[in-house]
């Protein structure tokens, strides 16, 4: 499966390794970052060559690793200028304390401080140490001078340290860290500006303590919608139901647990929104009475009486008529037949801007898998089917459609 992101595809991006424990999860990173398309240079410290050999990134890569300061690149190519203008994105991880205080007052005495000194391209610092040099007045004074300067940062984590102790000062974990260098790349994307909700996974319906009525939602599909739209520079607000992932790194994630708790949510939200993506697989129907105390299994058959769970997006219709400034909404028909009259008939019933169908039947493209098969038909009644791909490839085509929807 191909597994690049649009974002960071053909993106040049300088991975700076320092001499800290963390250094063996870089090898992840660059991994990660290659998988998704980046060119990664990775420049390493001294003290990073006693954690890692050179040798690890140059095979994650496929190019060399920088390690002396006038090393030269090319024939004629100075290694840490070249390697600064050519970046989109410089990513220090692990950041040391050391390093840290050299970069925030600018010291130069090796080849990756020389050359975050020549980048001109975003700064993402992912700071690892133990707990007691990071909350270090020194370190906090580093940290402050160097995100006044426009730096950014991610992590560290609380966890288990090195040392054997626990606090803060664990580096975050590579998926989180390449999570933040496509927000950070993001930033200034087309939907710079913009406030975009999207409602993800299943909602559990009680019908005691203990039980309740739900689907097979993963989550995957919306996750990757907010993690697409934060990508083009959108300001994401993720509503979800219960799911096994943790929110995209730099949106404002709402967890909620039933229809009516996610229809509360969505219709705080809309208000100050320009769009809404409801690819939440909400429930149809909820017990009508919630017993208060565990049902006990005493009899061979247990009866629930179900009635309608509300209507989400026929209640964002209406704010809509009322003149919200809510100027697209996305929706989706998990289907199992008559997938294609199905999803024309709620994309009208609904107001929709855009209908995203599946056939969840399908074993490639339902609930539960990384793939997804869907088409995308329009208000105009405009029709486009895509291939087999991965919902994060299937998000990103659809949150393109929304880009052309609110700069019409």
């Amino acid at each position: 499966m191909d597994t690049r992101i649009a974002l960071l595809d053909g993106k040049h991006i300088v991975l700076g390794v320092t001499g800290g424990i963390a250094a063996f999860k870089s090898a992840d990173l660059a991994s990660r970052l290659v998988q998704a398309g980046a060119l990664v240079d990775v420049v390493m410290t001294g003290a990073a060559t006693e954690f890692v050999r050179p040798l690890t990134f140059q095979a994650l890569t496929h190019r060399p690793v920088a390690l002396e300061m006038f090393s030269l690149l090319q024939e004629t190519d100075i290694g840490h200028v070249s390697l600064g203008q050519r970046a989109d994105l410089m990513l220090i991880a692990p950041a040391t304390a050391n390093t840290i205080a050299k970069l925030a007052h600018g010291l130069a005495d090796n080849m990756l401080t020389t050359t975050a000194l020549a980048c001109r391209s975003p700064l993402l610092l992912a700071p690892a140490m133990e707990s007691g040099m990071w909350g270090n007045p020194v370190t906090t004074a580093n940290m402050e001078i160097l995100r006044s300067r426009g730096v950014c940062t991610v992590g560290p984590e609380s966890g288990r340290l090195a040392s054997g102790g626990h606090g803060y000062g664990r580096m975050s974990e590579p998926a989180v860290i390449l999570d933040a260098a496509r927000w950070v790349l993001g930033r200034n994307g087309r939907l710079a500006g913009a406030a975009v909700i999207v409602t993800a996974g299943g909602t559990r319906e009680a019908f005691d303590p203990v039980r309740f009525v739900g689907n097979r939602s993963s989550g995957k599909m919306g996750f990757a919608l907010a993690a697409a739209a934060r990508d083009r520079g959108a300001a994401v607000t993720l509503i979800h139901g219960p799911a096994a992932l943790e929110p995209p790194y730099g949106i404002m994630a709402i967890a909620v647990e039933s229809c009516a708790d996610m229809e509360r949510a969505v219709l705080d939200s809309i208000g100050d929104a320009d769009a809404l993506v409801m690819a939440a697989a909400v429930a149809d129907y909820r017990p009508e009475i919630a017993a208060s105390q565990k049902i006990k299994k005493r009899d061979d058959r247990l009866t629930l009486s179900l009635v309608r769970t509300s209507d989400i997006l026929s209640a964002v219709a209406e704010q809509r008529g009322a003149g919200r400034r809510l100027k697209a909404v996305i929706g989706f028909a998990a289907e199992t037949r008559d997938v294609l009259d199905n999803a024309r008939e709620k994309l009208t019933r609904k107001k929709l801007d855009l209908i995203v169908a599946n056939d969840v039947s399908a074993a490639d493209s339902g609930f539960e898998v990384d793939t997804n098969r869907v088409t995308l038909i329009d208000a105009s009644g405009g029709m486009q089917t895509l291939p087999l791909m991965s919902k994060t490839a299937a998000a990103e085509q659809i949150i393109d459609r929304l880009v052309a929807i609110l700069e019409r």
